[in-house]
């Protein structure tokens, strides 16, 4: 429990509602009446009553409201005490001996409220906008406010009344003056006021105008008690003070603007300080035009309004010294702004335009570069530069490694290229080098400089890397704009990426046409997925040892309406790139799931289905998986599923969610075979570890002469599937396309065999009754 709910608990009374001030402003409006008409002892009662009201009031708004600065309140609910207690005590006295005569304890106590109510405006002024400014204007107000009080308040005073009557009536002028003081440093020093200084500034107001009343009627020889008007306003004194602190903006400091502030917005600053000016000289004139007129002229009576009037100068040559420093001090202050604003847009600007981590101009800067190039004339070439395996080093030695490795590639490029182009970082792991002249053959030239630089290894961490770049180069010679530079140059990279990368390729217009045709391909298959035109033909897969068909491979075709069926070559591609490969895949295995759920209750016949790594990076493939063998009534141990080598390599996310996936479903009994074995990053660590059950030898290494070396083929043959059965894998050639090569792999003990000379891929009515040709013995139960 926190202090503050503590306390809240500790204090249930204390909780007030945000319009409680109302309430406690209005139901005490009522009770003012009727002690105006009191007489003595019950005004003093109802004074005591309205004072505590108040001092109680303070304590709850201190508990309720949680001001961050609680001093002033304090002092103001020690003030509303001593009033209590002074106007209780004059109650009594009044009853019981009448009229108080002399000074004593309880007035001494009443003038402490004074003392403490001006108190609490000082502190409650104290860090609210410029103290010296404040404490000017005070000066000025108490100035003028105490010539005005010596030439109609005091002065009458001491001519009509002796001894302690008229120093107990000429105490309210000094105490009020020292607490009008303090509300006008507030009203001008207060960045805002709030309600509650409003109606702190209007009790103070109220007190003052009580105890004017007051004097003036002790000055016509009035009684001790006072007239009724003054009687109303020190009553209403205590009740806005209770409202005050009630009020919930007693704690936010949320309000309108300054006093000050507003003078100075609508001019009546000048016009004010100019009025005040001419009270002394003015109070002086009609203090001598009086004197004279009653034969009493003394020195005071001239002396003090005309000090007060120097006192009132001097403070306004200062109040305008310090004003005219300010204004030099927010000048410099808006010139030092505005310098620091001119550096931190340039800041920007360079920010905006170059790369974060190596200081490189970035895509945008070169897009400029680029189209100041174009409007100077011909010449010139852009390279795109994209580093080969670098996603492979982030994943496996994470990002600071990759960062340090593209830092290097940048301080080499900049090396290589020196004052030939300007090198730009586009994004990621991707560079590109604009060459101020030269032609096509040129470029190819620092381009293959770029790639001889990129292959020397890089030491990062005691990391020993190794990545390579490919590259797209355009001619600047017959470009429209640097949109099409960028993109020419872009599609040239994806040829160098896709002939095997470590190269450059330049580019030429039948690379538009390509990804033109490429486009077209997408939005076809687009349309054809999910229709008929999707098919999937089987490739049938043989046991060595029973000469038995063990397994269909699916492999998908397209058949547009009243064309020739299109070879996954064609439009697989397209698929991966664009990301259509993950519907189109699961439009496969459903329709497999469904062909093979007969065959395998017919002939105990297994499925084999491709799986691409964009399928494998989505979050719920496996559980697509088993709801295609649940919707097909095929049991998970009749599928198999066919990966690349490179789907299981990497310490990425990508890796890991693969690889959490394959064992999610072999724990169901389905199968991975990797395809294509020999090919990729063949490695003993991830066929030990990783969850593979099948080895699909590359058709690359059947025997054959036109192709290669047999008794190499061979011996390779021997390597693999002897790796495999160490590791109790089962293994299965690809690409078996003679008795030879199946004698072969019979007696080198290869498991399985797919291929031509089994029988080419087919649609699944013709699988059928190839499947019921080929089946030796009745299928398992």
């Amino acid at each position: 429990m926190t202090a503050q709910q503590h306390d809240r608990v500790a204090f249930p009374a204390a909780r007030v509602g945000t319009r409680t001030w109302r309430w406690f402003l209005l139901g005490g409006l009522p009770v003012l009446v009727l002690g105006v008409l009191l007489g003595p002892a019950g005004q003093e009662a109802v004074y005591a009553l309205f004072a505590a009201a108040a001092a109680v009031a303070v304590v709850a708004g201190l508990r309720t409201h949680r001001p961050a600065r609680p001093l002033p309140w304090w002092l103001l609910a020690g003030g509303m005490a001593c009033g209590a207690v002074s106007n209780l005590a004059w109650s009594v006295t009044f009853v019981l001996d009448g009229p108080p005569s002399g000074l004593s304890v309880v007035n001494a106590v009443y003038y402490g409220m004074y003392l403490l109510v001006a108190a609490g405006l000082a502190v409650l002024a104290h860090g609210r906008g410029s103290a010296l400014a404040g404490m000017a204007e005070a000066g000025i107000v108490a100035c003028t406010a105490a010539v005005l009080a010596w030439v109609f308040l005091i002065d009458p005073v001491l001519e009509t009344r002796d001894g302690v009557a008229a120093g107990f009536a000429l105490v309210y002028p000094v105490l009020d003056l020292i607490m009008l003081t303090m509300a006008v440093r507030l009203a001008v020093a207060a960045a805002s006021l709030t309600r509650t200084h409003v109606l702190i500034l209007c009790a103070t107001g109220a007190l003052v105008v009580a105890d004017i009343g007051y004097v003036l009627w002790m000055a016509a020889g009035g009684s001790w008690s006072g007239p009724g008007g003054s009687a109303a306003c020190w009553m209403l004194f205590y009740l806005l003070v209770g409202a005050a602190a009630l009020h919930p903006s007693m704690a936010t400091g949320r309000g309108a603007g300054s006093i000050g502030g507003y003078l100075r917005a609508t001019g009546l600053s000048t016009a004010l300080k100019a009025l005040i000016v001419l009270v002394g000289p003015a109070a002086t004139a009609y203090a001598f035009w009086s004197g004279l007129h009653r034969a009493d002229l003394d020195a005071i009576d001239i002396a003090l309004p005309l000090g007060a009037a120097a006192v009132t100068g001097v403070l306004l040559v200062l109040r305008l010294s310090h004003t005219s420093t300010l204004v030099n001090r927010r000048a410099t202050d808006l010139q030092a702004a505005l310098d620091d604003q001119a550096a931190l847009q340039e800041q920007m600007t360079h920010l905006a335009l170059h790369d974060a981590l190596t200081g490189l101009p970035n895509r945008l800067h070169l897009d400029r570069l680029i189209q100041a190039a174009l409007r100077t004339g011909p010449g010139g070439c852009l390279l795109i530069v994209d580093l080969d395996g670098f996603q492979h080093v982030n994943d496996s030695f994470g990002h600071p490694t990759g960062d340090a490795l593209l830092t290097e590639a940048a301080r080499r490029l900049r090396d290589v290229i020196g004052r030939a182009g300007t090198l730009a970082r586009l994004g990621g792991d991707e560079f590109a080098v604009l060459l101020h002249s030269g032609d096509a053959l040129a470029a190819d030239t620092h381009a293959r400089g770029v790639l001889r630089t990129l292959r020397q290894p890089v030491e990062v961490d005691g990391q020993r890397l190794h990545v390579t770049a490919s590259i797209g180069l355009r001619d600047l010679a017959s470009a429209g704009d640097s949109a099409e530079v960028l993109s020419d140059a872009d599609l040239a990279l994806y040829a160098a990426k896709a002939a095997g990368k470590d190269r450059v390729v330049a580019y030429d217009v039948t690379l538009r046409e390509s990804q033109l045709k490429r486009i077209a391909v997408v939005d076809r298959l687009r349309t054809a997925i999910g229709t008929d035109a999707i098919q999937v033909y089987y490739q049938p897969i043989v046991s060595f040892s029973s000469g038995r068909f063990t397994a269909v491979e699916a492999l998908v075709r397209w058949v547009p309406p009243g064309e020739d069926p299109i070879g996954p070559d064609a439009f697989i591609p397209a698929a991966e790139d664009s990301g259509l490969i993950v519907s189109l895949g699961e439009q496969v295995l459903r329709q497999a799931c469904r062909d093979a759920a007969v065959w395998y209750r017919r002939y105990g016949t297994m499925l084999t289905v491709n799986v691409s790594p964009r399928q494998l990076s989505e979050a719920d493939f496996a559980a697509r998986v088993m709801r295609a063998l649940h919707d097909a009534d095929l049991p998970a141990a009749a599928l198999i599923l066919e990966i690349t080598e490179g789907v299981l390599v990497g310490a990425g996310a990508q890796a890991e969610q693969s690889i959490a996936h394959l064992s999610e479903l072999r724990r169901f009994g389905v199968q991975v075979a990797v395809d294509d074995f020999g090919t990729g990053y063949s490695s003993l660590a991830y066929l030990r570890d990783l969850p593979i059950d099948i080895l699909k030898i590359d058709r690359s290494f059947m025997p054959d002469e036109a192709t290669g070396d047999p008794a190499q083929q061979v011996a390779l043959v021997r390597t693999i599937v002897d790796l495999a059965h160490t590791l109790r894998l089962t293994a299965v050639a690809e690409g078996v396309e003679t008795m030879e090569q199946t004698a072969v792999l019979q007696t080198l003990g290869c498991d399985k065999g797919q291929g031509f000379h089994y029988g080419r891929p087919a649609p699944a009515a013709r699988t059928s009754d190839v499947l019921a040709e080929g089946v030796v013995a009745a299928a398992p139960h």
